[in-house]
């Protein structure tokens, strides 16, 4: 289902915490059998988590107590960090002198971050929106560049996203862009995040070596929002 009703359906929750089928299925003016499904699409995706009866949003503490919240920040870089590790060592092959490079706030890409010190490229310019990112740049050699996104701070994604974000973006050139995702299929790279969505998508737009790091658990899921089509990367980093 990739149609307008499922993001309507993900925002009405949203603003509602939870809500039952019936309660959809009225609002939306469709059949039982159609919210029903409807229901089950944006469930596989992540985009929401079923409640008995109906659907709720990530956020809420009914979500978290089910452990399907995207969790903190800190608690996504400690899951997988094997495999984070395995995609960073990968990366970080490519990187050469005088790269510009935009690192996007997900775990696996800041786990490439934390390799950077030991690459042996003299010059290196960082763009980011990573507030990770940011905190690690004081140990990255004194002579590298590091630009960093600002804008409204998003305490999910630990990073800065919203208009003054892709402002600042729209300046800027960039070489490499190395960024994750929720899930990729045979079509698309996809996340659950609307802002960062269209902030990766723009950075992708921009960027003439485009990276997509991801383990083997987001292959064949799809997330509500595009980043890209899957053969717009030059390379699909993975475990």
């Amino acid at each position: 289902m990739r149609n307008l009703r499922s993001f309507e359906i993900v925002e009405y929750v949203k603003q509602r915490k939870r809500c039952s089928l019936d309660e959809l299925r009225k609002h939306f003016g469709v059949s039982s059998a159609t919210i029903h499904r409807d229901a089950s699409a944006l469930v596989a995706r992540g985009a929401l988590m079923r409640l008995r009866g109906g659907l709720a949003a990530l956020e809420t503490p009914a979500a978290e107590e089910a452990g399907l919240a995207s969790g903190s920040w800190r608690d996504r870089m400690d899951a997988g960090r094997a495999a984070k590790a395995r995609i960073a060592e990968k990366a970080a092959r490519f990187l050469v002198e005088g790269d510009i490079l935009f690192l996007d706030s997900s775990t696996t890409v800041g786990t490439l971050a934390d390799l950077l010190p030991k690459v042996h490229v003299r010059a290196l310019t960082i763009v980011t929106n990573s507030v990770s990112v940011i905190e690690r740049f004081s140990s990255f050699p004194p002579h590298w560049v590091l630009i960093g996104l600002g804008g409204p701070y998003d305490a999910r994604l630990h990073a800065f996203l919203g208009q003054e974000t892709f402002r600042q973006l729209e300046r800027l050139t960039l070489t490499k862009a190395f960024v994750s995702a929720y899930g990729l299929d045979d079509h698309s790279a996809t996340t659950n995040h609307e802002n960062q969505a269209v902030l990766l998508s723009r950075v992708l737009e921009r960027t003439p070596r485009k990276f997509l790091l991801v383990d083997r658990s987001k292959f064949g899921r799809s997330g509500l929002y595009r980043l890209a089509a899957r053969g717009a990367f030059d390379e699909v980093v993975t475990d």
